[in-house]
């Protein structure tokens, strides 16, 4: 994803001069907005889900070309579940298990936590092109997805992290803002600058009040890193992008078996699948399943 123009969403990835730390911060706002219209979310469910769309986006961009990562935030919670898939291009997608959640504080913010859970499981699964995939679980934290994920790279990864994520949903429901950035701590480290660093992030306004005001992802960094040199490695346009086809739902409808296949022919004379990820509906005739299933009958 490449463009002359700088794109609405983007990211831009930095490193310090002397190579100790490096930063991510990103828009996300035209995406999350996207997704949250595909799934129909109420407030909560949109804020939950647009800081895990910002997280897989800022995920993504740590991998090399042709790998993908998946975030999978499950609670107890009616939300349920946050599940975001990105990869190395920019490209991002991701669902809720429960849209239609709209929980909040004492103090009047949306109650993101609350929705999840507070008893759960962050689970990443990174393709990184091997022969399996790798897998790293590890409980919720806070179930507000930014100190989730910063807990997962620093617990699991063992890479010393601060992530900062936002979505400001508007009163009409709409949202309106949306990003965050990712600050890591490289070996063999240096004490001194992180402590400069986390103590910036301490005085650091919440991301969606930077973002509501118009703070570029450059500018983010550069508030981060005030007084502190660094290189501008890449930036990178950001976008809702789903890798469902209609091969692959017919690949999942195989899958089921013939039984399973027969049955739906049988009762239904037809199906209708809609992805996770995008909910775009995919209808198959009756006919259609008699193709797949008679390639299975041949197996």
């Amino acid at each position: 994803m490449t463009s002359d123009r700088t794109p609405s969403d983007y990211l831009v990835r930095i490193i310090t001069k002397n190579g100790a730390v490096r930063a991510l911060a990103c828009v996300t706002t035209g995406l999350v907005a996207d997704a949250c219209r595909r799934h129909g979310t109420w407030p909560t469910a949109s804020a939950a889900l647009g800081r895990g769309l910002t997280a897989g986006a800022l995920m993504g961009a740590l991998l090399k070309t042709g790998q993908r990562v998946a975030l999978r935030f499950e609670g107890n919670g009616p939300l349920r579940k946050v599940l975001v898939e990105a990869d190395a291009n920019g490209a991002v997608r991701g669902g809720v298990g429960n849209p239609e959640v709209s929980l909040v504080r004492d103090d009047g913010k949306l109650d993101v936590g609350g929705a999840l859970g507070q008893a759960g499981l962050l689970t990443v699964t990174k393709d990184l092109g091997l022969k399996e995939p790798y897998t790293g679980t590890v409980i919720l934290y806070t179930s507000e997805i930014a100190e989730d994920l910063a807990y997962y790279l620093t617990e699991s990864e063992q890479i010393p992290s601060a992530v900062g994520l936002g979505t400001y949903v508007a009163p009409d429901g709409s949202v309106s803002a949306a990003g965050g950035f990712l600050i890591q701590s490289l070996p063999p480290g240096d004490e001194e600058l992180v402590d400069r660093l986390m103590a910036r992030i301490g005085e650091m306004p919440p991301v969606t009040e930077l973002l509501r005001q118009g703070m570029t992802p450059e500018g983010m960094l550069a508030y981060l890193f005030d007084g502190i040199p660094y290189d501008t490695l890449e930036k990178r346009a950001l976008a809702f992008v789903c890798s469902c086809s209609r091969e692959r739902i017919e690949q999942v409808l195989v899958s089921l078996g013939k039984a399973d296949l027969a049955a739906l022919i049988d009762e239904q004379g037809g199906a209708e699948v809609t992805c996770e990820l995008c909910r775009k509906r995919y209808h198959f005739e009756k006919g259609e399943l008699e193709r797949l299933l008679a390639g299975l009958a041949a197996n």
